[in-house]
Parts: C-alpha cells; structure tokens; sequence
C-alpha cells in the first residue's frame, strides 16, 4: 500500500468539530439510552396499526367515522438517498417529524411513522462505474494509489456562488453532492471517510451492493437515535423491490391514461457524456436550473473585415451563406438594432449548420446547438474555421427588422463565452447596456480601433413606456452611468428597463405597432423564425455539472414527461396551497406558490441508472424524482405485502408481486370498488383486499411532510401534483413542513474543512437525547438553522444533574407535606400549569425551539427558584409540588427527550408502561393574578440586586456615598397603590384602542405612537404604556389593566418577600413601606402598618407594581 494512501486518508478525517474533555456523565446516560431503544424495539411500541376489519367491518363505518373514534397521524419525511451515511443535516429533517410524531402519541393517536430508503436514479450507478474504473486503476484494495495520480475525468469540485434571496428558485447551494466530496477526489475515498474499510470498497463496484449495505446503516443509525418508526415498513425503490416497482408501475400507467404524461420533443438539460437527460439528483452542481430559450437572429453576413476574410479563404464553399447568431430574450426590440457586438478576446468558430449556411458562435453555443436539431448532423458541431472576435470586427452584417438594414461588428468587453451564443445584439434605444457601450465608442473610436461613423447609428424609438420612447438612454442620463464599466449602475437601469419596456411598453413600430409588448414578443419571435430570419436556441440559464463530471447542455429530445404547470392542474394545485395545504410558514406557502407559477414539462424517464422501467417503453427507466411522489400510500401497505426490504419473503397477507396488478392498486387506493372480476382477477382474497384498503383509507391523507426547502422546487411540488392527479380530494396531504439547511457551529457543514458530522458521530459524542435537544435548539424556520455543540454537551450536564437531583430529592423525608402555602408553592404551582399550557402551544406549533424553552430550560429554572425561594424562607419544599415537577418534567419533554423522561418514568416514578404510551398531561390553566405575582417577585428580586451592584459600581470609582454595602445593611422598600396623576389620559387612550374581547390593538403601533407623541411626555409615556400592553397581551384581564389595578396583592406579595430578600440579599432587616404621592407620611407594613416619616427622596419614583429601594447601613 502506497505511503501517500493514509496521509491522504488522514487529510479526510480531520476535524474541526468540538472536543470532549469528560465522558462519564455522557457514558451513563447513553447506557440508559442503549437500554430503552432496545425495550421498545423488543415490546414493538412504534408498531402501530389501523383498527382491523374483523372489530370494525369496511361497510359498516366510514374512514372519517373510523378515525374520529380511534384518532390517527401519519407523518413522514422525504426517504434519504441510499449513498452514504445520514450527516446532521440529514438528522434536523428527522427531528421535526420525530418530535412531532412524539407530541402526537401524547394526544392519544394511533401515530405512523414509517421510513424506506431511496436508490432509484443515476448516483448509485454513476459512483459504482467510478469505482469500476478506479478498481483497474489501483487495483482492488487501491493498493496501487499514490497521491500525486492524477484522473482527467475526475469531477470537478462544485463551486459555490452567493446566497439567493427568491424563495421560489432554491439551487441547492448547499446540495447533496457537494456535502459529500470534502476533498475527497476518487469514489474510493469517499467510502473510505466514512468508515469503509479499503478491502471491502471493491464490493460496492455493483451498484446492488449500494442497496444492501447502506439501508441497514440508516436503520442502525435512527434506531440509536431514537427514532419512533414503525421498521416493519421500510423498502428499497427500483426493480430490486418488485412489489414497490409494480407500484411505480401502476402509477405511471394511470398519469399517462389521465393525460398526465406526454410525449414530444421538449429542452432539456442534458449530459452528452451519459447520453441522457440529468434531472435534479443526478447534478453534483445546479440543482434547481431549468433550460433559457432564446431567439437567435441569423445576421448574414455582407462583407467580411479584413483579418476575417484572410482567416477564412479557402474554409467555407463559395457562395455559402455566413450568418452571425446572436441569442436574444427581446426579440420585439429588434427594430432598433445598430450593431452587433463581439468579445475581441472570444475565440469564437465557424460551424457548419447545413450544406449552404455556416454559424458564427462560440463552441459552448454549437456543443448546445448540436443537440437541438439546429445542425444538419446531430450531435455533431462541424466546425470549418476558427476566428478570434477581434478580426471580427468592422465587417457589415444584415440586421432583421431593423431601420438600419445593415450595420457594422463592434466590440464590447463584457461580451461572455459562458452566456449565449457570444455574440450580441445592439438595441441602444432600450438597452441602457448597449446605449452605454455605442456612447463609449463614438467618444473612443479610435482607441476601440474603429470608425466613429460605424457607432453613430441613428437611435429610432420603438417602445412607448410611461416614462419616455427612449427608455435606455433616459435611464443612463438619471442613473448618471458614465461608461460600460458602471456595472451596478447598469444592472439597475437594465431592470428597470426591462421590467417597464414589458409590463408597461406599447409597440411604436412594425407590424404589430400599438399592441403591448408582453402581447406582441412571442408574434415578433414567430414572425422572425418563420421567415427564416431566426430560430430557436436553448442552453442552461446557470452551470449544470453531472454526477459523472459532465458540463450539461440542453438537448431537444422526443421524450416521456409529466406535463406540470397544464393549466387546470397547476390552477387546483394553486388553489389547494392557497386555502387548504397547511405549511406552518408563509414563505414555505410564498415558495410554492412562486414554484407553480414557474414549474412546467418535466422529463420522467431515462436511460441510465437505477429504477423501474417504464411499462409501455422498456428501454426507458422511470426518473429518480418520478417514482417518489406517493409512495407515502405505500407505506400504509407494506406489512401485507412483504416483511424484509427487498420483498423476498410475502407478508401477512400472503400476496405475490405478480397479483399486485394495477385494478388492486386502484382499489386499495379507494379509486374504485370491490368486484368479483378483481378478486379472480389478482387470486387475492376479498377479506385481504378491504384489509388492504382498510390501511390505507385509515392513514391517509398524510397528515405532514417533513423536507428541506431545497425540495419544494421539485419533489415536494410533485408530491402534491401527483397526489391531486391520482387520489380522491379526501386523502390529498393534509400539511407540509420545510426547513432550512442546517449549520454547523455557525459555519456551513463541510467535509472539506472538517466541519462535518454524522448522524452516527452526534449520537456517539453526545448520545441521543443531548443530540436532539441540540436539533431542537438549532432552530425551526425555512431560513437555515444551527446546531451548536456546546448545547449539546451542556445538555448532558442537565440531564445528568438534574437526573441525580431527582433521585435524591424524592426520596428526602424531610419535605413538607398538608396545604400548600399562598406563596413559595402556590406560585411554583401556578408557573409549572402556565409553562404545561405553553410547552403545548409550542409544540402544536411545531416551534420546537420555544417547546424546548418552556419544557426544558423554563421548567428547570421554575423548579430552581422555587427551591432557592424555599431555602431562603427557611422551609423546606413541599412533597406534592416536587412529585408534580418530576412527573411533568418527565411528560413535557418526551418528544424531545425521551430515553431521559422513561428513566425518570419507569425507574424513578415506578410507572409499569412505557412513557412512550403516556397521555400529555392536563392541568389547571395558569392563574394571571398568579403569574403576575410571579413575575412582579423575579423583577422585584432583580431590581434589587441591580440597585445595590449600582451602589457597589459607584464605590469603586471613589464616589463619596452613604451607604456601604460591605457593612451590615438594612432595605426599605416603597411601594405605592396609585398611579401619578398625569398617566391617567394614557390609560384612557389605552381603552380606547384596545379591544378586549380580542385581546389585540385595534389601531398599528405607528398610529399609536403618533397620539402618544401628540400628548406630550413622549419619554416617560412610552414605556408606561407598553408595559400596561405587556399585561394584556400575557393574559391579564383588561377590566384590571385599564383600570389600573394590579392582578395581585402587591403588599401581601411583598411582605412574603421579606424572608428570602433578607437571605438572599445578606441584609439585616428590611422595611416595607406604603406611601402616597404628595404625603410626607407612610405605613410601615412589616410593623402593622404604623405611621412612619418618609426622608428618603426615592420614595417618590415608587409606582403600582415597580416599587423603589433605599439601602442603608445599620
């Protein structure tokens, strides 16, 4: 073995993930972990199924009748790609489904969480024809590789661009292909990173073997996660599975009778070297681009300039046709061409399109065009002579349409060989680019090595827009562009030039003069392409590079496509996103409504890779993204059909692949009715046929779909597609949920720089409960979240501590035990109901960021206060309140942290059932008087302490004062039962805007403010009312807020206060004192409300609820 391999492997494996220091704690909670996942794997407690016929016959009660008496949930997430490991990304996905299935179960369903495995498409195949190649290479344990070999075909590394803000057009910036290289360059060494020993790597050179070697590792992988999946389910895709290809093949067959499939001459991207269309999850780069058609003009050429002709002789036959192609998108603006442009440094080619016509572009442009039945040969770009742009230059070329029938090649520099064809044509009058470029060259003719006579063209308005007749050069002059190389100036005016020439223009010319442009572009397009004048031409609007390394094309092929974007089926899927699709975000809703007004054709078939063949055309394979958009229905199935992945051993209900034919899919599916002709039909039993179907009608409709937002532009918009196409409107997906991509630490997961874990590297390092808290923590929008390892790791300081904490706390003999006392434990008591209540609004919610808030941090930190309230009051806690904690502590984080909570259930609580069968816990909604007082306690206590470390800041910069807060201290407190008079008119604008029984502002914060500005004492007002705003909005009753009165006893509260402040604050004594505005006098309530002398200037600042301090010393 060559000494470069492990450096090279070495070079894979480095980490910039976070060090552990100490394992113990971690150790131990994992061993509990381990211990749980195998209970309930062991008792089947994530087997669930639906109610049988034999309880409930099919004719005698209907599925929505079914499911009201015994309430159901089936949620997945879109089945990972069987080609490596699942990485953390992967596991953000699982956890919202998984946290949602728990909080389900909790609500007493009969919940589905299924999970299969994709393998369908070309990257299993692509990376095993890799490792084929590599095998012969250095041999089968690559004991031959050193690190300086070099492949010319290697892939290149997929390089990223800036972020995109439009959140219909997600390109997979952070796609799948490109989290799996790192700097990995060979196929074997990506299997090496990820723990394949070298002598086993040759074995996946079948693309078979890819299939029974990962899906097992992501079965181990969420198992040890915890994962709550029925595993009785899964299944592998393609023809390996022939119960799920006789699926596939059902469903294709019924899209194509609806009309669904078509088939045609259509642009699609394309990879010469695979000879096929490469879809989404076939592009290491470019996930998301879509075919750009232009019009490409055919300016002939008149006379040739000197180097041009001299480059030329003898090359092309005498007498043939030379054109100069330039690709356009404004085809309507073509009356007002002056010229036409050429990149100097270009190398552009002379290609031969027929026996008499030659084109002049750039080779990309006729490796494109060879595909598009635009050359005479396909595939075959003849290339008669090469030419450098800068001879192009000064030779004379006809102009379509133009008022200039002739004009001359100028050049530009910004010219790209990458955009087009390379050539470009000049429509100064709207083109704030070209008219920048033509004003250049008439002020610099002789630098640019022209004549100015060329560049001065007369510039004739074409385009009527509400600004001017003349858009272009009017937007140069207000935009003050000086010259070409203004380019952001430029990029704004071309918008704006754009967006108003096509939306707003009106035609001032030609033959359809006085239509509207948007009306009249495509008739100017056919006008000019059936005149010969032009013809069609496609290329990828960004770079697409195949999984096997190819820069794509775009071909037009005669091929099998689903035929989105059809106008009735595209305007029931709008209208179902629109009212009845839950997405839980309205940029998931904004995304898929920007995706269906974009989405059209798509190629469903291919010749190369994994999958099921297409039923009518055998030599075509169904696409990767085509054999995956219902195959949730399958899931409901799959205990009847087959008991292992592949379908080689029957299921319960005995059936072979062979019986599944496409009336029993239909049937099951409830797309029709029982016959006895079906039943002689398929041999399949009628009791097994409506259990069959009794499944199915059961769980469905899916009740969420869990996904990256990078699938809405594809598979998720199919899903929803296919499922209105194939279904009755009763079982179309119920929600669907997209999340962002996740980071990692803050940085962008990636191997190669060693940001990058895992699945399988988080639950090891932090075992499963730490890691999904961490998930949970990451974030829950579409816009990308990070998981933080540190919460991690201080997760299992939690756990661990709190998990001893309660051990030796339930067993403390000393706790209190009769009625609970009307402070430390009533307003625990009250603040574990509101935190109950809260957690669950959360979670329904599928916020699990603010779940974990409430059930986890919040929780614990309820439980702290109480405990140091009680310490301070010199009590001890009481028995009932700390049973109540543990217990719903335990329930409230079961979604989360399950493995922790069925410890605390079954070991510490004694309880016989798993907590995985436990009920969400009901109690007493929280008291708003109750919860005030808490809060009023917690800021009152703050406030103190932040009074006296004000005292002590003082101190330390030589501030003369009369107070140490070293020497023995004494607090008075002045509280006071009246609001200044003065705050009166605002509480009286406060009812006035507030609605009550809403709960809500009747009027916007701006106007509010603006009334307030009006009234006068705008500093003082503003946070007098926003904190009367804060009451209501947490529950206050507005009857007691705009009445000003506290929902509390404000002087019982704080004289229960006393204890704790006196510990806790190190004080010797503290004086509670009531006072009046105006009064000199005072109550001293901690001495049975004797009249004392008020002296202390502070006492005046003292309001209802926001009492002041003075400290001094005794």
């Amino acid at each position: 073995m060559a000494d470069a391999l492990p450096k090279a492997m070495a070079d894979l494996a480095v980490s910039k993930t976070k060090e552990l220091k100490g394992t113990e704690k971690r150790d131990t909670l994992i061993e509990l972990e381990k211990k749980y996942q195998m209970r309930w794997e062991e008792d089947g407690v994530f087997e669930v199924d639906a109610p049988s016929i034999d309880e409930y016959p099919l004719e005698d009660i209907s599925a929505d009748e079914l499911r009201e008496k015994f309430p159901k949930f089936f949620g997945t997430i879109a089945y990972p790609y069987m080609n490596g490991r699942l990485h953390a990304g992967h596991a953000f996905s699982f956890s919202k489904i998984e946290f949602h299935t728990g909080f389900e179960r909790m609500k007493g369903k009969r919940c589905l969480f299924p999970q299969g495995y994709h393998c369908t498409g070309l990257p299993i195949k692509a990376s095993a024809d890799k490792l084929v190649k590599e095998v012969e290479m250095f041999g089968r344990d690559f004991e031959r590789y050193k690190e300086e070999d070099e492949e010319e075909e290697a892939a290149p590394a997929p390089t990223q661009k800036g972020p995109k803000e439009d959140l219909t057009k997600f390109n997979a910036k952070k796609g799948k292909a490109a989290a799996k290289k790192g700097k990995a360059k060979y196929q074997f060494q990506i299997l090496h990173s990820i723990g394949i020993p070298l002598q086993e790597i040759h074995l996946f050179a079948d693309p078979q073997y890819w299939l029974q070697f990962f899906p097992p590792e992501c079965k181990k992988d969420l198992t040890n996660f915890g994962a709550r999946i029925d595993w009785r389910r899964q299944f592998v895709t393609t023809d390996a599975n022939p119960y799920y290809d006789a699926f596939v093949r059902w469903q294709m067959i019924r899209l194509k009778e609806l009309n669904k499939i078509k088939f045609g001459k259509r642009y699609t991207i394309y990879s010469i070297k695979d000879g096929q269309p490469c879809m989404d999850h076939d592009r290491s780069e470019g996930e998301g681009v879509l075919p750009q058609e232009y019009t490409a003009l055919k300016l002939k050429v008149h006379e040739w300039a000197p180097k041009a002709a001299e480059a030329l002789k003898g090359k092309i036959p005498e007498g043939a046709n030379v054109y100069l192609c330039p690709a356009t998108l404004r085809p309507e603006t073509m009356y007002g061409q002056t010229c036409c442009f050429v990149g100097p440094s270009l190398s552009y080619g002379v290609f031969k399109a027929s026996e008499n016509e030659y084109f002049v572009i750039t080779d990309r442009a006729a490796k494109n065009m060879a595909y598009q039945g635009i050359f005479e040969k396909e595939g075959v770009p003849e290339k008669a002579a090469d030419l450098q742009g800068s001879d192009i230059i000064g030779t004379v070329v006809n102009a379509p349409l133009s008022f200039h029938p002739q004009v001359r090649v100028l050049p530009m520099d910004t010219v790209l060989a990458t955009k087009g064809t390379g050539v470009v044509s000049c429509v100064p009058s709207d083109s704030p680019d070209d008219f920048a470029m033509v004003t250049e060259l008439t002020k610099k003719a002789d630098f640019y090595g022209i004549k100015k006579e060329w560049a001065e063209l007369e510039i004739h308005p074409i385009i009527q827009t509400p600004t001017s007749d003349l858009l272009a050069p009017y937007l140069v002059k207000k935009l003050k562009i000086a010259s070409p190389k203004d380019a952001k100036q430029l990029l704004e005016a071309k918008e704006l030039a754009y967006k108003e020439g096509f939306y707003q223009g009106v035609m001032k010319v030609g033959e359809f003069k006085g239509e509207k442009v948007e009306v009249a572009k495509p008739k100017v397009r056919e006008q000019l392409i059936k005149a010969g004048l032009a013809f069609a031409y496609s290329e990828p609007e960004n770079k697409v590079v195949s999984r096997s390394g190819d820069e794509c094309t775009v071909a037009l092929m005669d091929q099998w496509y689903l035929d989105y974007g059809e106008e009735n089926w595209r305007n029931i899927a709008f209208d179902y996103v629109e009212k009845d699709l839950e997405t839980y975000s309205p940029d998931t809703q904004h995304a898929f409504k920007g995706v269906l007004d974009w989405l059209r054709q798509w190629a469903c078939a291919r010749t190369y890779g994994l999958g099921s063949k297409l039923p009518w055309d055998p030599t075509f394979l169904v696409e990767s993204l085509s054999d995956s958009t219902v195959y949730m229905a399958y899931y409901t199935l799959v205990p009847w059909l087959h008991k292992d992945l592949f379908g080689r051993e029957k299921g319960k209900g005995n059936i072979s692949a062979e019986q599944m034919i496409d009336e029993v899919w239909d049937y099951v599916f409830c797309r029709t009715e029982l016959t006895d002709d079906l039943i002689a039909k398929s041999g399949i039993p009628k009791e097994t046929l409506k259990g069959m179907r009794r499944d199915f009608e059961y769980f469905y409709p899916l009740d969420i779909r869990v996904s990256g937002k990078d699938l809405i532009p594809n598979h998720l918009t199919f899903w929803l597609y296919n499922h209105i196409a194939l279904f009755p409107r009763e079982y179309w997906p119920r929600s669907v949920r997209a999340n962002g991509h996740l980071q990692l630490n803050g940085e962008k997961m990636s191997k190669s720089t060693g940001n990058f874990m895992t699945l399988d590297d988080v639950v090891k390092k932090y075992g499963a409960d730490a890691a999904r808290v961490a998930l949970a923590d990451a974030g829950d929008g579409i816009q990308d979240s990070n998981f933080v390892e540190d919460v991690a790791d201080n997760t299992i300081l939690r756990f661990y501590t709190n998990k001893e904490w309660i051990e030796e706390t339930i067993k403390d003999a000393n706790l209190r035990t009769g009625p609970l006392n009307d402070f430390q434990d009533t307003l625990f008591d009250n603040e574990m109901n509101a935190l109950v209540h809260e957690a669950k609004k959360q979670y329904e919610e599928t916020s699990y960021k603010l779940a974990l808030k409430a059930a986890h941090y919040d929780f614990l930190n309820a439980r702290d206060t109480y405990r140091e309230a009680c310490a301070a009051a010199g009590i001890p806690m009481h028995k009932d309140l700390v049973n109540k904690y543990i217990r719903l502590q335990a329930l409230i984080l079961t979604p989360i942290a399950p493995h922790w909570a069925e410890y605390i259930w079954l070991e510490v609580l004694g309880e016989k059932a798993s907590i995985q069968h436990a009920r969400w816990p009901e109690v007493p909604a929280a008291d708003p008087a109750l919860t005030a007082a808490r809060e009023y306690v917690r800021s009152t206590s703050s406030n103190i302490n932040s009074a006296e470390a004000a005292q002590l800041k003082k101190m330390a910069k030589g501030r003369v004062s009369d107070f140490d807060p070293k020497k023995p201290k004494k607090l008075t407190v002045f509280m006071t039962e009246a609001f200044p008079a003065w705050q009166g008119k605002y509480v009286e604008l406060l009812k006035e805007v507030w609605d009550a029984g809403a709960n809500k502002q009747k009027v916007d914060d701006k106007e509010l403010n603006g009334r307030i500005a009006k009234m006068g004492e705008m500093k003082k007002a503003m946070p007098f009312v926003q904190a009367l705003k804060k009451r209501l909005r947490d529950g206050e009753p507005a009857g007691k807020v705009l009445e000003r009165k506290l929902a509390f006893d404000e002087k019982t509260t704080l004289v229960a206060m006393v204890p704790g402040l006196k510990r806790t604050a190190g004080l010797e004594s503290v004086q509670i004192l009531a006072v009046e505005e105006g009064s000199k006098q005072g109550k001293d309530l901690t001495a049975g409300g004797a009249e004392v002398e008020i002296k202390a200037p502070v006492a005046e600042s003292a309001l209802p609820g926001q009492p002041s301090f003075f400290f001094e010393n005794v």
